[in-house]
């Protein structure tokens, strides 16, 4: 009866420590099941997905208008004025992408913009060194990259704030016409009947206008939003 009875404890000590084995085991697999997911969920977001491929190719065009000042003539002019045309449309197919196939990245926000602004200072410098924006219009020149400079700086500061600077229609309106003004000048000579680079300095001043008015605008609105809060 002894021997029976010690026996019994045994036998039950060691049913007993099964089940935290088996206990263990599912919440290691939960762990790491949760760890794959947060892994996955980081990997999601790719820098090279189609949007911002476009990007990158909008960028590209930016070495060729360095190439104007060695290919002046006039059929050159015209094809890298279509190069310049066709990345500034680039900017409006990849946004629509990004937001369509729910690809909007952080790199593609930082990377969208800047390309635009490299673009478009490239540009200008490059038709100002060449007198096809004359000595006296070298105000407008700067006075539309230092906006650009001025509203990336802010549109940082109110990230940082948490807030979020968003595209105004007057910045929109004098994006188009700024590409428009800077397409002209490209051109430079007759085109369609008309003097191209006329009409591109007519087009500048209006860009101009607009660059004042709509960064005063981001600037007013900013501020009053921190008056608010």
């Amino acid at each position: 009866m002894a021997t029976s009875v010690d026996e019994r404890p045994v036998a039950l000590d060691a049913s007993a420590a099964t089940p935290p084995q088996t206990v263990g085991e599912p919440m290691t697999a939960a762990v790491a099941s949760s760890s794959s997911g947060r892994g996955t969920a980081r990997r999601r977001e790719r820098f090279w997905n189609l949007p911002n491929s476009i990007t990158m190719l909008r960028t590209a065009a930016v070495p060729v208008l360095l190439l104007l000042p060695l290919f002046a003539d006039e059929a050159s002019s015209a094809v890298i004025a279509w190069i310049f045309i066709v990345a500034a449309l680039t900017d409006i197919v990849d946004g629509w992408l990004a937001r369509r196939g729910a690809q909007v990245t952080s790199i593609g926000k930082l990377l969208d913009p800047l390309a635009d602004k490299l673009l478009v200072s490239t540009a200008l410098i490059v038709l100002l060194a060449m007198g096809r924006i004359p000595i006296w219009a070298t105000w407008m020149v700067v006075v539309i990259v230092g906006r650009e400079l001025a509203v990336t700086g802010l549109r940082g500061i109110a990230s940082a704030g948490g807030q979020v600077v968003a595209a105004s229609s007057l910045g929109k309106l004098k994006a188009v016409i700024q590409n428009i003004a800077i397409g002209a000048l490209l051109f430079h000579y007759e085109t369609l009947g008309l003097d191209a680079n006329a009409v591109g300095m007519g087009f500048l001043f209006a860009a101009t206008a607009l660059t004042l008015a709509s960064g005063y605008s981001y600037f007013r609105d900013y501020f009053a939003g921190e008056g608010a809060a």
